[in-house]
């Protein structure tokens, strides 16, 4: 608690520093001046998340040993599941390489999501119970900014090591198997990240639109229960919803509420699970684009809207 009041204390003169010494060139600061106060204002953040973590270190620790236990189940499930089963789906292309190399995407995406917004949003509707976010709108810098970043759980990115450890084993098992061994080029390398971070954003989008109806409902308890059902449609590939029950799911999914590209596109891109790749792939890779700005400007415009709604708590 102590570390936050601290950022927030210290927010006005973080953010007003670059403006004072830009004011006789520009009535605003450049784009790069702009870019650098936030990121300052993003360090102190997570510097002051990250001191109050260790303050309690062995809450730190233990949160980290449940995350990694939970994902050691996870598992430990998928492996018993690839001993009855070469293949999730037939003539698919997710082999039990392929698709642990789909889990770890899924753990780097939800890993970032958990630690850097979902505690954030989660505590949105606290804000406008109390009337903190009179203080929030009253700061020098973007509210959606402050309301997003301003506090970090580290101890989330416990499972995106774990991540890094089991997309390292599944790589080096594909590369180096007798029969159709895979190596991702330079330019697979290239887009993996970015398709990740497409799917970090339109994640985002969807957490921040959540949160944002706190304005007019006053308290959103389900976020975290409406965040478990969308992420689990996200955590397998699309082929399995390629049934006559399961294709309306498929277009939901990938159209209008666009989770099954998050981990489908980047994963894709590294395992290539279809070798040649399908022409449809490279139309998804370009929908997954295309859905990350709508998703984006979207719940920027909702959040702006919410914000023209929200009444001071003294009013």
């Amino acid at each position: 608690m102590g570390a936050e009041l601290m950022s927030v204390n210290n927010l006005s003169s973080l953010s007003s520093q670059p403006v004072a010494e830009h004011r006789g060139e520009s009535e605003s600061p450049s784009r790069l001046a702009e870019f650098r106060r936030y990121l300052r204002v993003f360090l102190t953040f997570a510097r002051n998340s990250l001191i109050r973590d260790m303050t309690f270190r062995a809450d730190f620790i233990f949160h980290c040993i449940s995350s990694v236990a939970w994902t050691a189940m996870n598992v430990g499930f998928y492996v018993l599941v690839f001993r009855f089963t070469s293949m999730i789906g037939q003539d698919t292309g997710w082999g039990r390489d392929e698709f642990f190399l789909f889990l770890a995407t899924v753990w780097f995406i939800n890993s970032l999501v958990q630690a850097f917004f979902m505690p954030n949003a989660n505590e949105f509707s606290e804000l406008i119970r109390t009337g903190g976010l009179d203080f929030a709108l009253l700061k020098p810098i973007d509210t959606q900014f402050l309301i997003s970043f301003r506090r970090i759980e580290w101890s989330a990115m416990s499972n995106f090591v774990v991540g890094l450890l089991i997309a390292g084993v599944s790589l080096h098992s594909m590369a180096t198997r007798p029969e159709s061994p895979v190596f991702p080029s330079l330019m697979s390398w290239i887009l993996y990240p970015f398709f990740v971070g497409c799917g970090v954003a339109i994640m985002y989008s969807i957490m921040i639109c959540l949160a944002a109806t706190s304005v007019w409902l006053g308290r959103n308890q389900s976020l975290y229960d409406f965040w478990f059902y969308i992420t689990n449609f996200s955590r397998y590939p699309m082929e399995i919803y390629d049934t006559p029950l399961g294709r309306p799911l498929l277009g939901l999914f990938t159209l209008v509420i666009p989770v099954l590209v998050v981990v489908n596109v980047p994963a894709r891109i590294l395992a290539k699970p279809l070798n040649p790749r399908a022409d449809w792939e490279w139309l998804l890779a370009a929908w997954a684009v295309i859905a990350t700005v709508l998703c984006v400007a979207f719940s920027r415009w909702l959040f702006r809207l919410s914000l023209k709604s929200y009444r001071s708590a003294s009013s």
